[in-house]
């Protein structure tokens, strides 16, 4: 049976002293794992540092009062399922680690300067770890100069070579994505086991409902979850009798209803790191959907280590919609969340218009602050309560700023993307120079060309 745990901070631990006492971005995204904190915790957790180092949580440290979040909002709490945790390069995956997002470059390899470009700009939105294909010995020796200019650790795709494999291995890829059971003698897989270990390679072992061995397809008569599953362990078990434990584990279908069973039966078989997705999903808008409700479906339950959204768009947006899945079930939080109505005849401004402006001219901030942009007064004022910043429609071509959750002052909705978009810069500010003083580091900076339309 699967183990799982509420997070790092359990029953009895010491917590942020209450949700009401936390600024208003931090009230709005209560309760997971990664809001539920120890006081040792908050010392070493990054994203914590960079968002929540209130006055409350400094009250709170010299109360050191226990609180326990999951009783304030139960509904709110998710289980993650329990993994050994292990290392991409740099990165932690699985155990207490944060759930990372990952996106693969669809350049040709060969060209190195539009794929290291393309990393950057991936990384630039939020991307932690990068997948790119060497499927030939071409790609192959131009991958070593990727992974040299590339700022976060790469994942090798191979699928049958297994020269190809080693490598990439000795070229520095930090996981290799294989099928152990697809490269041949028992020979080719110590070969290729033996390269993973010189190197400090991690493996992913990656089982695709389209690419099922012949022999599970005539035993199950077509591609199915239990099929999946024990795809997947069989490539567990050959890597175990080579004693290699370094691995997480994929089990992708485009059906959305096959790949959530075949996670959830995956996870009670294995401790191992699962890496989620639903492949071929599909281009911008549908993939998004089923990416969100499958991927969505298993985060919920707990399940999911790392992730990748595929969507046959550009590797960016995948990206972008894998951290909007995280921020919107409160696992992981980077940059704006804006908080819009959807429009109608009671807006006192051009919402979607606004709304795009103002999130194109935010998108640089990467510390976590929420926006609220609502039309009218029937919900603004109350979901200004719960945000950093917001601005409701009234009458007269003017609304309503709303800072901190309480109401600042009457604006013209001509002058009110310009001083949102400084008010919440302001905001980013402030939480870089809290988590600096903290800790006597700053990350990221507000590029001032951002605060006006002319600049």
């Amino acid at each position: 049976m699967v183990q799982r745990r509420l997070s790092p901070a359990s029953d009895g631990d010491t917590a942020i002293e209450a949700i009401e006492r936390l600024p208003p971005s931090h009230r709005a995204m209560q309760p997971t794992r990664r809001h539920i904190i120890s006081d040792t915790q908050g010392e070493h957790d990054p994203e914590f540092q960079a968002g929540q180092r209130s006055a409350a949580y400094r009250l709170h440290l010299r109360r050191r009062r226990p609180v326990n979040l999951h009783k304030l909002r139960p509904w709110r709490t998710i289980e993650r399922r329990i993994s050994r945790q292990i290392m991409v390069g740099n990165v932690s995956v699985g155990g207490d680690a944060p759930i990372t997002v990952q996106t693969m470059t669809n350049t040709a390899t060969t060209d190195v300067e539009a794929t290291v470009d393309q990393i950057e700009r991936c990384v630039d939105a939020g991307a932690d770890i990068v997948r790119v294909s060497v499927p030939d010995k071409a790609s192959a020796a131009t991958f070593g100069r990727i992974v040299d200019a590339s700022p976060v650790p790469l994942v090798a795709d191979i699928h049958f070579h297994y020269q190809r494999a080693i490598e990439a291995a000795e070229a520095g890829a930090a996981c290799l994505r294989i099928n152990p059971g697809n490269i041949g003698s028992a020979e080719r897989e110590r070969t290729v086991i033996d390269a993973a270990v010189a190197n400090g390679c991690s493996i992913r072992i990656g089982v695709n409902a389209g690419s099922l061995e012949r022999r599970l397809l005539e035993k199950y008569g077509e591609p199915c979850p239990q099929a999946m599953v024990e795809s997947a362990l069989d490539h567990v078990r050959i890597l175990e009798d080579h004693g290699f434990s370094e691995y997480k584990i994929s089990c992708k279908a485009s059906d959305v209803f096959m790949a959530v069973a075949a996670y959830r039966d995956l996870a009670e078989h294995t401790d191992a790191p699962i890496h989620l997705g639903i492949t071929e999903a599909g281009s911008m808008v549908p993939g998004t959907v089923s990416s969100a409700i499958g991927i969505g479906s298993l985060l919920w339950d707990g399940i999911g280590d790392t992730l990748r959204v595929s969507l046959s768009a550009d590797p960016v947006e995948e990206v972008r919609v894998g951290y909007e899945i995280l921020k919107s079930l409160g696992l992981r939080r980077r940059g704006v969340t804006v908080i819009a109505c959807p429009s109608c005849a009671r807006q006192g401004f051009d919402v979607i218009r606004t709304v795009r402006e103002i999130e194109e001219r935010l998108a640089h901030i990467r510390v976590p602050v929420t926006l609220s942009i609502i039309g009218c007064v029937v919900n603004g004022p109350g979901e200004a309560l719960m945000t950093d910043v917001g601005f409701t429609g009234g009458g007269k071509d003017a609304g309503m700023v709303y800072v901190s959750g309480k109401a600042s002052q009457k604006m013209s909705n001509e002058e009110m993307i310009d001083h949102l978009v400084e008010l919440v810069a302001r905001k980013a500010r402030q939480i870089e120079t809290d988590a600096s003083n903290a800790e006597g580091t700053a990350t990221i900076q507000v590029d001032p060309r951002f605060l006006s339309r002319n600049g």
